[in-house]
């Protein structure tokens, strides 16, 4: 049995016998008792029916007038509409979900607490400001509303691939001498944990401070349920971030999809890249992996170790807390040859603020000459295919790389569902012939640029935890320009064409799915 097939055989095994199926069966149980019960009431309580009659009337009104996306309304409305009790009791029980409401509180109090330690040096806006007003505007936001300054005495390095910012991680890893923090969405056995596993133990042994976080999704299948009982014994503190228990909830919703390395308060690393083989192409799982990460030195550094420990801090004990001055430093070194600008910055799906989204719509609608976007997937609002495709027909180049061997079948035949619309407006959608984009990157005009964990769709735009750098100015932007360009060397051009002779049937599965796109 070779490499491969071992991993599948693996793989199945865990979903089958371990606790996705405990956990599936018992969130299903849960749904069959809610209509068990709705159905119950209904045909044996007369008033019931007339009484929840007008709590969905309620529901609706209170549905329509929130503030959020129209599509995620639309996901409510029908089913209320369809199935009037089920659907509204299905409403009141997720909104009067307690685990959502402890959460959101929590990361509010962290992130009030960090707030200090990351201001806004005065200085850098008012060069900001004396270079561009617009600059200067979006700054305050990303300050205001997703608490995270604009920086200056910063280094940034790039990396085009996952096998070429991994050695950069480990090289890194082996200088730390007072903390490192991780915290990715997966981590599975391989070559990649095992080498990074090695390394952390070590430096844990030496007195290093060493904390390690991960989503409650690898939890599920990727690792044991006593893995961060196996890292203490490394000497290394693990947390799991939202995990996967076997009730329904909305806070398993919210998955932590951040990728963030903090070495000393001086180094830091995101990007797309995960610590699972794939990632670093040590075995093929839809063709080549294309991935990309950044490594960021100095001030920005510190919004890398906020973001951390304020998801950290979410799960301390009570009278637990840490002292944000011990980590939340100012860089040692400064970086002369680098004179842009850097805003490292976190998407939460509880603050009603989403940022991540917004800055992709600023970098689309002050583009001038081209915005360049690589992504995995493309599940889009109203008001993102309105932003790409205005930015096409007022001339600028508008051009998106895709996978050609998706991950996600379904994810790749809503994504097809869009091509038509954005194609005839003028914007150019390439695909990755050698395999699948996991990347999420835009570039625009030379001048700015996003390196992150952000996706263009629902999940990541508003469901997730994310992260992400942007950079305005700064020499790292045409390291970014150059990959995206050499990739779309790699790719085909889809037509419209294309779009005519695609296969009727995934057409039509396509635009069925456009109606759950909010759940994907």
């Amino acid at each position: 049995m070779n490499k491969k097939l071992k991993r599948k055989v693996k793989s199945l095994a865990k979903i089958v016998f371990g606790r996705t199926i405990v956990v599936a069966l018992s969130i299903a149980l849960q749904i069959i008792f809610l209509m068990t019960f709705t159905v119950y009431f209904s045909s044996h309580f007369v008033y019931f029916s007339a009484a929840m009659a007008v709590l969905s009337l309620i529901v609706l009104i209170c549905i329509i007038n929130e503030k959020t996306n129209p599509y995620y309304k639309l996901a409510w409305v029908v089913p209320i509409m369809l199935i009037p009790i089920f659907g509204t009791l299905l409403y009141v029980f997720v909104r009067l979900q307690f685990g959502t409401h402890i959460m959101n509180r929590n990361i509010r109090s962290q992130i009030k607490k960090s707030a200090p330690f990351i201001p806004q040096d005065k200085a850098v806006a008012a060069e900001l400001e004396s270079i561009s007003e617009k600059e200067k505007n979006f700054s305050s936001y990303m300050k205001k509303y997703a608490g995270f300054p604009t920086l200056k005495n910063n280094g940034a390095e790039y990396f085009s691939s996952g096998e070429s910012a991994f050695p950069a991680m480990l090289r890194e890893l082996e200088k730390a001498e007072k903390f490192i923090f991780m915290e990715f969405f997966i981590v599975d056995h391989g070559e990649m944990w095992d080498a990074v596993v090695d390394v952390l133990e070590r430096k844990a042994a030496q007195g290093v401070e060493v904390r390690f976080m991960y989503d409650g999704t690898s939890g599920l299948v990727l690792v044991p349920h006593n893995f961060p009982k196996k890292l203490a014994e490394k000497g290394i503190k693990c947390r799991v971030f939202a995990p996967f228990r076997p009730i329904f909830s909305t806070v398993q919703n919210n998955r932590d999809h951040r990728k963030i390395l903090v070495i000393d308060g001086h180094t830091a690393f995101t990007g797309g890249v995960n610590l699972a083989d794939e990632y670093i192409n040590r075995f093929e799982r839809f063709g080549y992996w294309k991935d990309t990460a950044v490594m960021i030195r100095g001030d920005a550094v510190k919004s890398f170790t906020a973001m951390f420990l304020q998801n950290w801090n979410i799960y301390n004990k009570k009278g637990e807390n840490d002292d944000f001055s011990l980590y939340i430093t100012d860089a040692e070194h400064s970086f002369p040859d680098e004179n842009g600008f850097v805003i490292p910055y976190g998407d939460s799906p509880l603050d009603n603020e989403n940022v991540g989204k917004t800055v992709y719509l600023d970098i689309i609608n002050r583009a001038e000459r081209y915005v360049h976007i690589m992504t995995p997937y493309l599940i889009l609002d109203e008001e993102m295919t309105q932003a790409l495709t205005y930015a096409a027909k007022r001339g600028v180049d508008v051009s998106i790389i895709m996978p050609h061997i998706p991950d996600k079948k379904y994810a790749y035949l809503l994504a097809r569902s869009y091509y038509g619309e954005l194609i005839s407006a003028g914007v150019k959608i390439y695909e990755f012939t050698p395999g699948f984009i996991h990347a999420k990157s835009f570039v625009s005009d030379d001048i700015r640029a996003v390196v992150g964990s952000i996706n263009l769709d629902y999940r990541s735009l508003f469901l997730h935890f994310e992260c992400a750098c942007y950079f305005y100015r700064c020499d790292v932007i045409n390291d970014v320009e150059k990959d995206t360009l050499e990739t779309i060397e790699q790719c085909c051009l889809i037509t419209l064409e294309d779009c005519k002779k695609y296969n009727i049937f995934k057409k039509l599965a396509g635009r069925v799915l456009r109606l759950f796109a909010p759940l994907m």
